[in-house]
């Protein structure tokens, strides 16, 4: 790839789980009582058609990944379980006193910390809690993001008998002096036996998240563990660039220097290097980040145009509803989004007092919607078009303008109502969505806020 692009274009950027980020949340008119209103009007117009997703946050680990930015709590005293999985169904049972008629569960993900950290037994307590009073979608997808050294057959037995499909593990790189540096051991061993437990007992989905960009990683190591990956060939990966955000309190990313981290370009070149032997082995890329083999739901959702991004990433159907149960969990009710407190002790408080424990959030403006829809079209599709009705382009003249340069640089195509991101441009997608982000342009951070988009 040309090292121009790659200095031209290599900005911090959000990775648009969302619009607005979390940054640009206009916190100051947000108000608790607004989001429920957003959430009760949503939930009543696509509860029945769509059914609703559930994000629930486990924030528990042994111990601590210096590359991981998620909020987590490091503890070896497994008595924390209980209260927690107490904690979340008494949250649950205040959105069930809000949305007032029997919610139907179709996507369910659990992330964190470490899911499986947690007991089988409580796991199963937690499900079987969340479904006293819902009702399960004719078709679901529960998922959960799982460690390769802990979690067990029982862990994945019990899931599934409730209905999970599909599992993650995390890999990132198979190199011991890559491990030693994020705090992150797991032996192949491990992973395959952990695969292959999944596989065993019925997981239609078991994938891999492998990492570029590690501290002391090389593009050797980059190909040895995508090639240790493919004897296992799990059905979907993503392989996605570290964001390296050490100021993000607590997340341990102190504990090695920028010099250690690969430069920009070598960065590109580990992309690039796993990129061509994913696709070698059989890998369709997917949006942003993500591969998958054609067998795969998420390479079917593609197919049929199903291709959803929200909170929890890539997802294989939308639902407008999203409810995040947990501490730091965002709730999404498509026209509103609101965040759970972060601290597991303000979290306890707050409930103890019968109320949802949210402490910031963002009800979308008429403008935020419109170009919401464009970032989730471009994110999912690498593509999205206007008609004559949008006031978009008409109102901010500027995103045509900034889309120019990348035209020229043969990222996009732009047409008389459209744009297409070409090949040489996926690297750049977040790029190409910055172009949108009015919010971004309009007040650009004194401080860096997000991670390199390179």
């Amino acid at each position: 790839m040309d090292n121009s692009l790659i200095q031209k274009y290599n900005v911090a950027g959000p990775r648009y789980t969302s619009y607005p980020t979390v940054p640009y949340w206009n916190e100051a008119l947000f108000t608790v009582s607004d989001y429920k209103s957003t959430l009760q009007k949503s939930f009543k117009a696509s509860n029945a058609k769509q059914g609703i997703s559930l994000y629930i946050h486990l924030p528990f680990c042994e111990s601590l990944c210096t590359f991981c930015g998620c909020n987590k709590r490091i503890t070896k005293r497994h008595e924390v379980e209980s209260p927690y999985i107490t904690a979340v169904l008494k949250e649950w049972d205040l959105y069930l006193d809000l949305l007032n008629k029997v919610p139907v569960i179709k996507e369910i993900h659990l992330g964190g910390g470490t899911p499986t950290f947690f007991s089988p037994e409580n796991l199963k307590l937690l499900i079987n809690g969340l479904f006293k009073k819902a009702e399960r979608a004719e078709e679901v997808d529960f998922s959960l993001e799982g460690h390769p050294n802990n979690t067990k057959k029982e862990h994945l037995q019990v899931l599934h008998d409730l209905g999970f499909t599909r599992i993650s593990y995390g890999v990132q790189d198979y190199n011991m002096v890559v491990q030693q540096a994020i705090h992150r051991f797991q032996p192949f061993v491990n992973v395959k036996n952990a695969t292959e437990n999944a596989r065993e007992i019925g997981y239609t989905s078991v994938g891999h998240d492998i990492i570029f960009g590690l501290p002391f990683q090389t593009v050797e190591h980059v190909r040895t563990t995508i090639a240790k990956t493919k004897e296992l060939m799990p059905d979907r990966i993503a392989f996605y660039s570290y964001a390296h955000v050490p100021w993000i309190k607590g997340n341990g990313q102190r504990g090695y220097k920028d010099e250690d981290l690969p430069t920009a370009d070598v960065k590109r070149e580990m992309y690039e290097t796993g990129k061509k032997l994913l696709e070698e082995a059989g890998y369709i890329e997917i949006g942003m980040d993500h591969f998958a083999l054609k067998s795969d739901s998420l390479y079917q959702a593609v197919e049929e145009q199903k291709l959803h991004r929200n909170f929890m990433g890539y997802t294989t159907s939308k639902t407008e509803v999203m409810i995040g149960l947990g501490v730091s969990a965002i709730s999404d009710s498509w026209s509103g989004f609101a965040q759970n407190v972060k601290k597991i002790e303000d979290y306890y408080d707050i409930l103890d007092k019968d109320e949802l424990p949210l402490y910031r959030g963002h009800i979308l403006t008429a403008e935020d919607e419109i170009i919401r829809k464009h970032i989730l079209n471009l994110m999912c599709r690498l593509q999205t078009s206007w008609s004559q009705a949008d006031q978009y382009f008409e109102e901010i003249p500027d995103v045509l303008i900034k889309l120019k340069e990348m035209e020229a640089d043969g990222l996009i195509i732009i047409g008389s109502k459209s744009i297409k991101i070409t090949e040489k441009g996926r690297p750049f997608v977040r790029n190409v969505c910055m172009a949108f982000d009015v919010l971004l342009q309009r007040s650009k951070p004194e401080t860096q806020l997000f991670s390199m988009t390179v």
